[in-house]
Formats: structure tokens, C-alpha cells, sequence
């Protein structure tokens, strides 16, 4: 890899992305539309891209298990670094809590664009089973911890209000599905796999306009404390640690450069959507969502070829 082919590689994908917030912004077609777009997203193209991934993938259970270590190595470093960096610099909770979600959370559609864009169907697959790691992880750990911070009563207490959730998460529910076809061997069904790689291959470039359609640049003055803290916590240490693992587990080059995709992309649009419904600081997580996004660009082709080297 070089500097130039990677960004070249990347380029297309925040084209769209920036298309995407264009459209919203001109009010093409119309505001509802985006609305219904993500809904779209969300519950149908997403599902069926996971659904069909998973499902086909060839899962190495020694693979799984490295993997987790990895992945979620990182993640638990990068959260805890995003809560007791809040904390030392006397951040008020409902700051913390966006400064937690901008360290630890990953923009899911983005790592698994580049993946496929970079990479291919080998890393696409890759992707999906990181994906199926961190889905539910992230889910039990962020809500809790939110829920905590911000001193919200949830009616049946954290614990209900987490499971309700994750029973209905689309995404989720189709990586389950997606598992369980793939451990009883029934990766190749007529017409259902078919109608999901179909619907999968269209949930990309949607999805990268939706991520696009949500960014609020109106929203950019904040503290620089807390986009500073994320950012760290994001873009430095979830992928330095998440490639230390890889390296100490013997993971291949592939392997480690997909689970760096998912460290380093820059954290999940509706992290400000989770903000605003359980007591976080909205703004700052809008602004922190949208810088990160913004610096991907650059940080993701610098991390691939700084691993590269390292690798090599």
C-alpha cells in the first residue's frame, strides 16, 4: 500500500458522505426523506448486508476467539480511558458520557465500507465477524454506563431496559440469524441468500449518504477539552492497543488491518441520537461526531500505512 493508493481507495467513500450531507442540506428531495432513508438503513439493507455475511462466512473458532481479545481489548481501553479522562478533567457527567461515547464508539457502515472498498470480499467478511463482536458489546457497556452517568430512571431498571434494546435491535438480530445459518451449514439457501446479498449491496453507498445526511457542522462551538479527550481516546488509544493484541496474538496483516479499521473510524452518528434521549451533552456529541468524521480522511490511510510498516 501507499499513501496515495489508500486515500484514492478511501476517497469515494467520504465523496459520498459528503454528498449525502449536500442533499440534506439543499433539502433534496426532502427532509422526510432522509428520515425514512435511515429507517430504511436501519432495519432492511444493514440487516441483510450482516445477515449475508455472516452467515457465509468461513468462521475459524480460533479466529473468534483472537478476535475478541482484539477488538474488544480496544474498546474496553479506549472506554476507560474516555471515563477517567472526563473524570480528572472535572468534566460535569452529561459531558463525560460524550466524551466515553466519542472514545469508544466506532461508525459501524464506514469500517465496513473501507473494508470492502480496500480490501475485498476477504475484508468485507473479516468486517462482518468484527461486527457481530462489537455489536452487543458496545450495546451492554454504553447504555449501562449512560444510564449511570446521567442519573436516569429507566422504568424495570438498567438491566430490562437493556435487554428491550438489544431484542430489538435489527442489527444484532441478524447476526444471530446470520451465526446460526452459518453453524448449522446452511449458507447457500435459494432465494433468501440471493434477495439479502442483493438488498446488502445496495446498504453501502445508502448508508454513507445517510452518515453524511447527519452531521451538523452548525453545531462546532464547543469546549475543545472534550473533542480532544475523544479524539485521543479514539483515534490514538482503541487502534494502539487493538494492534498491540493483534501483534501479540500472531493475527495475520489482513486481519489486523480490518480490526484497525473498526479502532480508528471515527465514532457512530447515533451516538448523538443516544445523547440527546438519555442526558448526554447533544452538541458536543453532534461536534465530536463530525470532527472525527472529518479527520477519518486522513488518520485512516496514515494508520493503515503506519501498521503497514510496522507489520512488515
Amino acid at each position: 500500500m501507499s499513501l496515495l493508493s489508500v486515500v484514492l481507495s478511501i476517497a469515494p467513500i467520504f465523496i459520498v458522505i459528503i454528498l449525502g450531507h449536500l442533499l440534506r442540506r439543499k433539502g433534496v428531495p426532502n427532509a422526510e426523506f432522509w428520515n425514512l432513508n435511515d429507517k430504511l438503513v436501519y432495519w432492511v439493507l444493514m440487516p441483510a448486508l450482516l445477515f449475508h455475511k455472516t452467515s457465509s462466512i468461513d468462521i475459524s473458532f480460533q479466529l473468534l476467539g483472537s478476535y475478541s481479545v482484539v477488538i474488544l481489548g480496544g474498546f474496553f481501553a479506549a472506554m476507560l480511558f474516555g471515563l477517567l479522562s472526563a473524570r480528572l478533567a472535572g468534566l460535569p457527567n452529561a459531558l463525560g458520557s460524550s466524551v466515553m461515547q466519542g472514545a469508544a464508539r466506532h461508525n459501524t457502515f464506514i469500517a465496513l465500507s473501507i473494508a470492502d472498498r480496500v480490501f475485498g470480499a476477504d475484508g468485507l467478511a473479516l468486517a462482518a465477524l468484527a461486527t457481530a463482536l462489537l455489536i452487543p458489546v458496545t450495546n451492554l457497556t454504553v447504555v449501562p454506563l449512560m444510564v449511570i452517568l446521567n442519573q436516569q430512571d429507566r422504568p424495570g431498571g438498567v438491566v430490562r431496559a437493556v435487554l428491550n434494546d438489544l431484542g430489538r435491535n435489527p442489527l444484532l438480530l441478524a447476526v444471530a440469524a446470520g451465526l446460526s445459518f452459518n453453524l448449522i451449514g446452511a449458507n447457500n439457501v435459494p432465494i433468501l441468500h440471493e434477495t439479502t446479498r442483493i438488498l446488502g449491496n445496495a446498504a453501502l453507498p445508502v448508508v454513507l449518504m445517510c452518515v453524511g445526511a447527519n452531521l451538523r457542522w452548525n453545531v462546532m462551538e464547543t469546549s475543545m477539552t472534550p473533542l480532544a479527550l475523544s479524539i485521543l481516546g479514539k483515534l490514538i488509544i482503541f487502534p494502539v492497543v487493538t494492534v498491540f493484541l493483534s501483534l501479540q496474538l500472531g493475527l495475520s496483516n489482513l486481519e489486523i488491518y480490518v480490526a484497525l479499521l473498526f479502532a480508528a473510524a471515527p465514532t457512530a452518528s447515533s451516538a448523538y441520537t443516544l445523547a440527546r434521549q438519555m442526558g448526554g451533552d447533544a452538541p458536543v456529541m453532534a461536534a465530536i461526531t463530525t470532527i472525527q468524521t472529518g479527520l477519518a480522511f486522513i488518520s485512516l490511510p496514515i494508520s493503515l500505512l503506519l501498521v503497514e510498516w510496522l507489520v512488515s
